[in-house]
């Protein structure tokens, strides 16, 4: 019988790991190994105890029980933000090391090649999504963008247990294979909300909370296309002056 068990999650993967040379992506390994170790151990989590997948330029960890979801979004994040600057400090631009980095929160156990459970599947489709590669790649001098799941969103950042405002974060709609679901994009130092993500129909992230499964859609949420009900009273708002002579405005039922 398999073991339950409800874990935090990181993954990260960097960008454009296929197109340097061999030295530069043996820089990349060590350098990640050793950003992601420097960055554990400012939050206060305990690299040793992680369990981790690792393929070359990416990394999926499962924490252990109890690791801290607040120290992970953000010391951890800002202190890896941190390390990769200093490490690109100096680089030609099309050798600096450029990471995609997710945070989840939900079921994994340790199986013979990796893990299994639906967060693992999730935070991979997180990771690989079009939104999160658009928000790295629209941000030329940006060194990591990070998604975190609606359930470590609503839970971490909207309850304010970081230093973030929610407003930072700008809400993206994920659909990637079998997976379809939310997740909030954080790019240090950049206003992510006037650019194009690729998300499709992604939303501010003070809107309406979600369900906390991993990113389904937001609870109670009509379609901008949908009809107005019947019976259903409509009010709208004008901020500016409006000229209509000889009109009438009412409620018709």
């Amino acid at each position: 019988m398999e073991t339950f068990g409800r874990r935090l999650l990181l993954a990260v993967d960097a960008k454009g790991y296929g197109g340097v040379d061999v030295l530069t992506q043996r820089q990349f390994q060590e350098a990640i190994q050793r950003l992601l170790a420097e960055a554990a151990e400012a939050a206060g989590l305990e690299r040793e105890r992680w369990d981790t997948q690792e393929g070359g330029d990416s990394v999926l960890a499962v924490l252990p029980d109890g690791a801290s979801e607040p120290a992970l979004v953000d010391p951890f994040m800002r202190r890896l933000d941190a390390g990769l600057r200093a490490f690109n400090h100096g680089r030609l631009p099309e050798a600096w090391l450029r990471l995609r980095a997710a945070v989840h929160f939900g079921t994994a156990s340790p199986a013979p090649t990796g893990f299994v459970g639906r967060a693992p599947v999730e935070i991979g489709r997180i990771l690989d999504s079009a939104p999160l590669r658009s928000a790295l790649a629209a941000v030329p001098d940006a060194c990591l963008a990070v998604a975190v799941s609606a359930t470590v969103f609503n839970d971490v950042v909207r309850e304010a247990y970081t230093t973030f405002r929610a407003q930072e974060f700008r809400e993206v709609r994920i659909a990637e294979k079998e997976y379809a679901g939310r997740a909030w994009i954080w790019v240090p130092g950049a206003d992510l909300q006037a650019l194009d993500l690729g998300g499709g129909g992604d939303e501010a992230a003070g809107s309406g909370r979600t369900s906390g499964d991993g990113g389904g859609e937001a609870v109670g949420a009509r379609p901008p296309s949908a009809p107005t009900a019947p019976n259903t009273t409509v009010v709208t708002v004008n901020t500016g002056t409006i000229h209509a002579q000889r009109a009438v405005f009412g409620i018709h039922n």
